[in-house]
């Protein structure tokens, strides 16, 4: 627990190079998670850490499925999805496990089951550019309409949205994720595409069906969020 405990400290202090350290000298601390179960790997992604998310990785004896599915790592997230007998610490507290290892038999409790901080998946491949991972999931049946088991409340498209994430965006809307869905306070995907200044994104959105003119619980509608943030031409195709 005291090692634990050392290895947040640094990543939360940002001494990279102290808990560079401590992963050469006790290499089991790439195993180890916070007080709610969230992995320090994850962590890392969380800060932005990608170089520091792929060296746990490199130590780590497995990567669970939100592991995987984050930093793209395609045959290890479909093992994650095949096997059988289930790590409980990669499923929550879902019981179910597959009956067998062929992409028939993936169980939809595991596929869509929450992370401790109490998203799919498919949320991390698409909030964390891992547009293979993403198609992964979906041909293999995850929920794109799964709605995070947290405050944020988000679905996939949300996250694909906010993150950019415009491969992963279209094979969901192919897919039929719900374009005009809101998330915690209001906001649709189009919101954060107008936020981000992404056209391309916006374009995308409006072709499926995406609302310009739906407001979040603020008021704002997607061309106010643009202008607000200096994206003029975007606010000005999403008044018209």
């Amino acid at each position: 627990m005291a090692t634990a405990q050392r290895s947040f400290e640094l990543l939360h202090a940002g001494d990279i190079d102290g808990l560079h350290q401590l992963l050469e000298q006790n290499p089991s601390a790439c195993e180890d998670r916070d007080s709610t179960g969230v992995s320090l790997l994850m962590h890392s992604l969380y800060r932005g850490r990608r170089d520091l998310a792929e060296l746990i990785a490199g130590k780590k004896q497995s990567l669970d499925q939100f592991e995987a599915a984050s930093l793209g790592r395609l045959d290890r997230l479909e093992e994650c999805l095949h096997q059988e007998g289930r790590d409980p610490a990669t499923t929550e507290s879902r019981s179910d496990t597959p009956s067998s290892g062929n992409a028939h038999s993936i169980d939809a409790h595991s596929i869509d089951a929450h992370s401790n901080d109490g998203f799919t998946a498919l949320h991390f491949a698409c909030y964390f550019g891992q547009p293979a991972s993403a198609r992964l999931l979906i041909e293999s049946g995850a929920a794109v309409d799964a709605v995070a088991a947290n405050p944020t409340q988000v679905m996939p498209l949300h996250s694909a949205a906010s993150a950019r994430n415009l491969e992963a965006v279209r094979l969901l809307l192919e897919y039929q994720a719900p374009v005009n869905a809101r998330q915690q306070a209001g906001w649709t995907p189009i919101h954060a595409a107008a936020q981000n200044g992404d056209r391309p994104m916006v374009d995308l959105l409006l072709q499926h069906g995406a609302d310009p003119k739906l407001a979040n619980t603020d008021g704002k509608t997607p061309a106010a969020v643009a202008r607000e943030k200096g994206h003029d031409a975007i606010a000005a195709l999403l008044e018209k």
